[in-house]
């Protein structure tokens, strides 16, 4: 029997003969090759770089050029995707010419504006903001920037045309749009070369001007323009998207060196070498039982050959061309699965992106190696059992009895040191190791940890058989039958532990974050307190509306809705609506002061109200007295951390217009203020920094107006939905909220959930798939005790039995391993952070125990339940030798 032909054969036909067991091991190894195939067509096809990108930027160009400035400046092959960074000065008043890009690209090269930008409009009574390019599209050079399904293309300044998205808002072609209080008339719709679902409106240069004088770019027609040409542009101050340059990029490596960051690959390497061991163990350690069943029933076939002369590397070849031959299969057929899904799966992914996928690519070298790693994963499940076979004692199978070899005593103790090993560098990468490398000495120790735990668990397992002896018969059988078929129950509680330890590491890392969250959260107003809050949309040459009657009217709405809430307005100084500017105040102390005051003093409310009670201003604590106080008097209320009694501040107001660099309107006011220090540990974040009494914004002649309406009563979730909606019809930009304090995202939440769900059904498939592949190969001594008069439901209580020996062994074993990682990732991921009064927090460590007792006593206990009833009461009696 030589060459691997023969053993083939045999593996085969053992497959056809064998169905049910080699669609287990089918289907466990083509699920992890289907999703990842199909991961790989949707982020491939997702991914738009070389020359995909540049049809889309560039339209029909050779390049695409942009200056800001004059200086030199160092970018990317693609300087869209990662950026440019100037070296040294850059003159922002003189930009570049288009005679000095000549010079670079040749006196033959036709430049064409193109402006890129954003505006706001209004239609009806709703203001969005969509995209604008300015290019003319009539122009051949513009060709693939837009594809025009309906009307025609601009042909004369004031046309344009939209994209679908834009059209969703509720124009029309025909339709005026208001752009800066400019009409421009919509003659076409289509679609942006770009933008999926992200409103977007192209028109002419001039119509679609961003306002930047110093800001302009060009399409380029002057043939190909190669990266020695980009760099001779970036040295003068042109930011370069070249054609040639994204077909055939530079060095990778080089150019991080220039721009000052990593390539990230050493990261993307080791997080990717990670994923691809652990779901290497996983499947390996899930299929691994099937292959242990095969070999059993080839022992007598393999006992022959050796008793005819034949070698162990012969009797390894059996069993291994299994696992050639079943994951094979199982590689193509998931890789076939995988590619349909990922087609199948692109227009609802789609949805997500805010950009046009490319066209369906499927990355074909990359696929290549998911097929290579589900052979690999079969070949590595078949490995350990085709080499104890392979050292059986022949005699024993011969004579009928079982020929397993005792394992080496070696083994459990490599397993121990592993697992120090993992320990220890947890430890480090928790507490010694910074930044990423700690994240990566944590994830290297849990491999480790893993592998341990799986050299371990033939030890444990014995240990569990030498414990059951006052158990139950049926539960005595199922612990010792594992520990003397340990080829075939070690990879499967191995299996179920690996899961449960990944399941309890992700499950202590998220819980620990979510109690750093809800540790550093900031509240926004006063527990179980309402706000309903309002600023309209102004657009450039818009006259801001009257605020008080739109308040009173916001009141009367929310005082009919719900009658039973206490409605009281607060207010503040009056803030500016205009969208060419803004108006800031700020109270300022003296210098020796200002340590009192603290950046650290947390406010939920505005910079400064005005208010004559500290209850009308949302005071709250033992500083109510001394407010009141102040405020009666016609003295300022400020907050600070320390600092308390008599001070003179100042009110700085200041007026910006968007674009100045300085003020161009500053007045201070001088105030007889008084510190108050506010507790932010007991009391929580201040309503406002400062409260001005009406007396002081009367006599300083400054404006004030209602800043929001605070609700406090009954406030359940039903009460805020209808107070939201019913503002909501009052005007648009209204915001309702109501402060529960931290409440647990759904995300996280579901996060949890799948976790759950994941190891569930991991534990579920292995407890399964090794309870009923003992079930089988222990048929003979079932029907024995059959044969003496064990009742039919005998089998039931064995095999409920047998997966609450692998199922909670491994589940205990999991949990323990899980923790490791665990408890060190919590570490670095909640460390240095910042609480609501201003203190340091973190690191933070919880445990999600009710998940962590689901996973290990639930599911255990549920699976040996659907196992008990699932499984054959009768059997056929079968011979066997003695």
């Amino acid at each position: 029997m030589r060459g691997w032909r023969p053993a083939l054969r045999i593996a085969w036909r053992d497959a056809l003969r064998h169905r049910g067991r080699s669609i287990l091991v089918l289907v466990m190894i083509s699920l992890p090759v289907l999703a990842v195939s199909a991961a790989a067509v949707v982020i491939k096809t997702a991914e738009v770089s070389g020359v995909e990108r540049a049809d889309r930027v560039l339209g029909a160009a050779d390049a695409r050029v942009r200056t800001e400035g004059r200086g030199a400046l160092v970018q990317a092959p693609d300087p869209l995707e990662s950026g440019w960074t100037p070296v040294g000065e850059v003159d922002l008043d003189a930009p570049l010419t288009e005679d000095e890009l000549r010079a670079v690209l040749g006196q033959d090269a036709r430049l064409v504006p193109i402006e890129d930008g954003s505006a706001a409009t209004r239609l009806d009574d709703r203001v969005f903001d969509f995209s604008t390019i300015g290019v003319d599209l009539s122009d051949p050079i513009a060709e693939g920037l837009f594809e025009l399904e309906a009307g025609r293309l601009p042909d004369a300044p004031g046309e344009v045309v939209v994209n679908g998205a834009m059209l969703d808002k509720g124009f029309a072609v025909g339709d005026e749009l208001d752009v800066a209080g400019t009409a421009l008339r919509i003659v076409g719709a289509g679609r942006d070369a770009t933008a999926y679902d992200y409103p977007v409106v192209l028109g002419s240069s001039q119509d679609m001007r961003s306002g930047a004088v110093n800001l302009r770019e060009w399409l380029v027609d002057a043939g190909p323009v190669s990266w020695s040409q980009v760099r001779e542009l970036n040295a003068i101050g042109a930011v370069v998207v070249s054609r040639a340059v994204l077909a055939d990029p530079p060095d990778d490596a080089s150019m991080s060196e220039q721009l000052g960051y990593g390539t990230g690959q050493e990261e993307t390497y080791a997080v990717a070498a990670l994923i691809i061991v652990m779901a290497l163990i996983e499947v390996v350690l899930l299929a691994g039982p099937a292959f242990a069943v095969g070999a059993r029933r080839h022992a007598r076939t393999l006992a022959l050959i050796a008793a005819s002369g034949g070698t162990p590397a012969q009797a390894r070849r059996v069993i291994i061309a299994s696992g050639v031959v079943l994951g094979l299969v199982a590689s193509v057929a998931g890789l076939v699965l995988g590619v349909l899904a990922g087609w199948a799966a692109l227009p609802f992914v789609q949805r997500f992106n805010g950009e046009w996928f490319g066209p369906f690519e499927a990355p074909w070298p990359y696929l290549a190696a998911i097929v290579v790693f589900g052979l690999v994963s079969a070949l590595l499940a078949s490995v350990v059992p085709a080499w104890l076979a392979s050292r059986q004692d022949v005699v024993a199978v011969l004579a009928g009895r079982r020929g397993d070899r005792r394992p080496r005593a070696s083994t459990p103790v490599v397993g121990l040191v592993l697992l120090g090993i993992g320990v220890a560098a947890s430890a480090y990468g928790a507490v010694t190791a910074g930044g990423g490398s700690g994240a990566f000495w944590i994830a290297g120790a849990a491999i480790l940890s893993v592998l341990g735990m799986i050299l371990v668990v033939p030890v444990v397992v014995s240990t569990v058989a030498r414990l059951a002896g006052r158990l139950p018969l049926t539960a005595r059988y199922a612990a010792r039958d594992a520990a003397r078929h340990r080829a075939r129950t070690v990879p499967a509680v191995a299996a179920v532990a690996a899961t449960v330890a990944g399941v309890v590491a992700l499950g202590i890392a998220n819980a620990s974050d979510e109690e750093s969250n809800e540790a550093t959260y900031w509240p926004q107003a006063p527990m179980g307190t309402g706000v309903v809050s309002w600023g309209p949309n102004v657009l450039p040459g818009e006259e801001a509306p009257d605020p008080e009657p739109v308040w009173s009217s916001i009141e009367q709405v929310v005082r009919e809705t719900v009658p039973g809430v206490e409605v009281e307005r607060t207010h503040g100084l009056a803030e500016s609506y205009d969208p060419n500017g803004w108006t800031s105040q700020q109270v300022v102390l003296p210098p020796d002061l200002e340590d009192g005051e603290g950046w650290g003093l947390s406010v939920y409310g505005p910079s400064v109200a005005v208010s004559d009670t500290a209850a009308g201003a949302g005071v709250v604590g033992d500083v109510l007295g001394d407010v009141d106080r102040a405020l009666a008097a016609g003295r300022t209320v400020v907050f600070t951390l320390a600092a308390e009694g008599d001070v003179e501040a100042s009110l700085v107001e200041e007026t910006w217009r968007e674009g100045s660099e300085q003020a161009v309107d500053r007045r201070v006011h001088r105030l007889d203020a008084v510190m108050v220090p506010w507790d932010q540990a007991t009391s929580g974040p201040a309503p406002a920094s400062t409260i001005l009494p009406t007396a002081v914004t009367d006599e300083l002649g400054l404006e004030v107006m209602t800043r929001d309406l605070r609700l406090t009563g009954d406030l359940d979730e039903a009460t805020e939905t209808r107070v939201d909606e019913a503002v909501r019809g009052v005007t648009d930009g209204t915001y309702t909220y109501v402060e529960r304090g931290y409440e647990r995202p759904d995300e996280a939440v579901v996060v949890l959930l799948v976790l759950g769900a994941l190891g569930g059904l991991l534990m579920l498939g292995g407890t399964l798939t090794a309870t009923f592949l003992a079930l089988s190969d222990a048929r003979p001594d079932l029907a024995t005790l059959s044969a003496v008069g064990a009742a039919p439901r005998t089998r039931r209580r064995v095999a409920a039995s047998y997966a609450v020996v692998v199922g909670l062994v491994g589940s205990v074993l999991g949990a323990a391993v899980g923790f490791i990682p665990g408890v060190a990732i919590s570490r670095p991921l909640t460390a240095a952070q910042m609480g609501p009064s201003g203190e340091e927090a973190g690191p933070f460590l919880a445990v999600p125990w009710l998940l962590v007792a689901v996973i290990v006593v639930a599911l255990p206990l549920l699976t040996a339940a659907v196992v008990g009833l699932t499984a054959r009461s009768r059997l056929p009696l079968v011979a066997r030798l003695d």
